[in-house]
């Protein structure tokens, strides 16, 4: 269930933009999956040529828990004055998606460059894009278990998540300042003297 600080209307989630102040440099749209399509065909349409990045965000305790954001730039078509080119209009468009049904079309026919993009939010975040000619894992490699970006994913990843922790601290492991005692002092000692008598 969404919290008090989370609101949302009908399924459909109204953070982050509504508890934010406005970009002043920028326009942003929510819309619902079933609109994605024909609201970026619109704004296409309009001037908005430039597909410039799709990234994702994960909410864990909201529902819907992702969002996908298309950023979008319109350059000026004909000449245009200092201004008008130092202020492009852009928009960014966020679209909520359940946990449960993460797919969104895939916006590869109208901006060849969203193949990429679609590829590392897939992979990150585990969200399909129907109708993409190619996707895959870009980052992680093939045989890689989860999405790494999800707030629910182990920390050490799930293979190493499974096995036990060191027996004593390892130097990311201790924060700056902290003097080592009792077990790790000794194994540190220990280390140390080993380390010694290789060098000799």
């Amino acid at each position: 269930m969404p919290s008090s600080q989370t609101p949302s209307i009908a399924g459909t989630a109204l953070d982050p933009t509504a508890v934010r102040p406005p970009i002043a440099d920028a326009e942003i749209l929510r819309v619902s999956p079933a609109e994605l399509r024909d609201t970026l065909s619109r704004l296409r349409g309009e001037g908005c040529s430039m597909l410039l990045d799709i990234g994702g965000a994960d909410y864990l305790a909201r529902v819907p828990r992702f969002d996908v954001v298309y950023h979008l730039l319109a350059l000026p078509q004909r000449v245009a004055g200092v201004d008008e080119v130092g202020t492009p209009r852009r928009v960014r468009v966020l679209v909520g998606v359940e946990a449960d049904s993460a797919r969104l079309p895939s916006v590869t026919d109208m901006w060849p460059n969203a193949d990429w993009a679609e590829r590392e939010v897939f992979d990150l975040f585990g969200i399909i894009f129907d109708g993409h000619p190619d996707l895959r894992r870009i980052q992680m490699p093939a045989e890689w278990e989860g999405h790494p970006l999800r707030k629910d994913y182990p920390l050490r990843g799930p293979a190493r998540e499974a096995t036990p922790r060191p027996a004593f601290a390892l130097k990311g492991n201790v924060p700056a300042g902290t003097p080592p005692a009792g077990r790790v002092a000794a194994a540190l000692q220990k280390h140390a003297a080993q380390q010694t008598e290789e060098t000799k």
